[in-house]
């Protein structure tokens, strides 16, 4: 029996039938709605950009499981000692020391942010209160399940006064100027300059172990790219991203905006 060998011809017109009928079966099994005045070369990107957009969630998913994963980090040098105000934000007299072993009021995590606004400093970093402004309203929500405090190296006073500028509310903010939490946790450089770094520490059999930091801040960054080590609780980059004019390329949050 004389076996037919396929031409080039055969091959790429067959290798055509079989994305064609790809192309299909992905339209046909992601969803179907449907946007007023659609074109298929609209519909055919789309599905291309959603099946990226469900690969890119399951390798969130995976990498949180990866973080999850981690063994238990370092036991912390020393039991640090804070300062910070009153719930009342109004109270401007009120001042206590707080150790890190009371910061974990509920059984979970505690979370510290390293809010870049240094005694040394004149104004306070407008990166660090634009991704702040957007972390005080989901405060509520993460001391569910969490410990959630903002930590930066001014006296508690003037972090207060500040918060009350940016109508903060439900961020506990906490002074750690008679301390060395920002050195020890890469939250300052050797230099004194202040770093956005985020950390994550468990408490376990009395003992207060690192578990986690942001450390793209301190990695090598792709061109354009910068550290995005906190994106993922930045809603503002977020929302740039879904649009056509993205994120920009010489844009960055500030203090303040004219009308």
């Amino acid at each position: 029996m004389a076996i037919e060998k396929a031409t080039p011809a055969k091959r790429n017109t067959t290798a055509k039938r079989e994305t064609a009928s790809t192309r299909k079966t992905i339209a046909s099994t992601l969803h179907k709605e449907r946007f007023p005045g659609e074109s298929r070369a609209y519909r055919a990107a789309r599905n291309t950009l959603l099946q990226a957009e469900l690969e890119l969630r399951r390798k969130i998913e995976a990498l949180a499981a990866l973080r999850r994963k981690l063994p238990v980090g370092g036991c912390v040098p020393e039991d640090y000692e804070f300062e910070e105000g009153a719930a009342d934000l109004a109270d401007t007299e009120t001042v206590r020391r707080v150790k890190l072993s009371e910061l974990f009021q509920r059984d979970a995590s505690l979370v510290i942010y390293s809010f870049m606004y240094s005694a040394a400093m004149a104004k306070a970093c407008p990166m660090c209160t634009c991704m702040l402004d957007s972390l005080d309203g989901a405060a509520p929500h993460a001391a569910q399940r969490v410990n959630l405090v903002v930590v930066a190296k001014s006296p508690i006073q003037r972090i207060r006064a500040f918060a009350r500028v940016r109508g903060w509310r439900n961020l506990r903010l906490l002074s750690s100027s008679g301390n060395g939490y920002n050195r020890d946790y890469h939250g300052e450089s050797a230099a004194g300059s202040q770093l956005p770094a985020l950390n994550v520490f468990t408490r376990s059999g009395g003992k207060i172990h690192h578990a986690y930091c942001t450390e793209l801040l301190f990695a090598p960054g792709d061109p354009g790219q910068n550290g995005r080590h906190v994106d993922a609780i930045w809603p503002l980059w977020n929302l740039f991203d879904y649009t056509p004019e993205g994120r920009g390329t010489d844009w960055y949050p500030k203090l303040a905006y004219g009308s």
